[in-house]
C-alpha cells in the first residue's frame, strides 16, 4: 500500500460515486492523499490502512430514531466506545438505533462498509444531520473513504471543517461521547 497525491491518474473501472468525490474535492481546491487497498468492512480491517494514512480514523455510524424520521451520521474516534444513551441525551432524541442499509443508499449513495462523511455531498435534501465527537478534531489529518471501501483519503482536518462540510451544505453538531 502506498500513499499517493490526489485522484487516480486513470479512473477506468472506478465507480461513479468515487469519481464524484475526487471531482468535488478537486473543485474545492482541496489537497488530499489517497491509498488504494482491499475492501475494508470493519475497523479491525482498517488497521493496516490506518498506519499508512497516519490520520484520525473514525467510526462512521448512520443512526435513526425509532420512527425512522430523523437520521444522524455520527463520527467518533475508532477506538471510542459508542453508547446510545449518552448521544440520545445530548441531541434530545430517544431510542436511537442503527439505520437500515437502504437509508445509507437512499440518502448518501453509500453501501455498508463504505460509510463516510463524504457521502453527505449526495444528501442534497439534507435528510441526515452530521454529529461529530469533539475528539475527531484533535488531529491534523482526517481519514475517510471516498464513498467506497477500497480506497481511503487523508485530508487536513481544517479543510474538512472549514471548506468541505460547508460546501456540502451541512452544519455539524458537536457532541462529547
Amino acid at each position: 500500500m502506498e500513499l499517493v497525491q490526489g485522484r487516480p491518474a486513470n479512473c477506468t473501472g472506478r465507480l461513479e460515486k468515487e469519481i464524484r468525490v475526487y471531482d468535488f474535492l478537486d473543485g474545492l481546491g482541496i489537497s488530499y492523499q489517497r491509498i488504494d487497498h482491499e475492501a475494508t468492512m470493519t475497523m479491525e480491517a482498517c488497521a493496516a490502512v490506518d498506519e499508512v494514512l497516519d490520520a484520525t480514523i473514525c467510526k462512521n455510524l448512520l443512526l435513526c430514531n425509532r420512527q425512522c424520521t430523523a437520521f444522524y451520521l455520527l463520527l467518533i474516534p475508532g477506538d471510542k466506545v459508542f453508547k446510545t444513551s449518552q448521544l440520545s441525551h445530548q441531541i434530545g432524541s430517544s431510542r436511537l438505533s442503527f439505520a437500515a442499509p437502504e437509508y445509507m443508499e437512499r440518502f448518501l449513495d453509500i453501501t455498508p462498509g463504505s460509510l463516510s462523511i463524504l457521502g453527505l455531498m449526495n444528501d442534497t435534501e439534507h435528510q441526515v444531520q452530521l454529529l461529530i465527537d469533539e475528539d475527531i478534531l484533535k488531529g491534523e489529518y482526517f481519514g475517510c473513504h471516498p464513498c467506497i471501501n477500497t480506497s481511503s483519503l487523508r485530508l487536513k482536518t481544517a479543510d474538512l471543517i472549514q471548506t468541505i462540510i460547508p460546501a456540502m451544505g451541512h452544519v455539524p453538531r458537536m457532541v462529547t461521547l
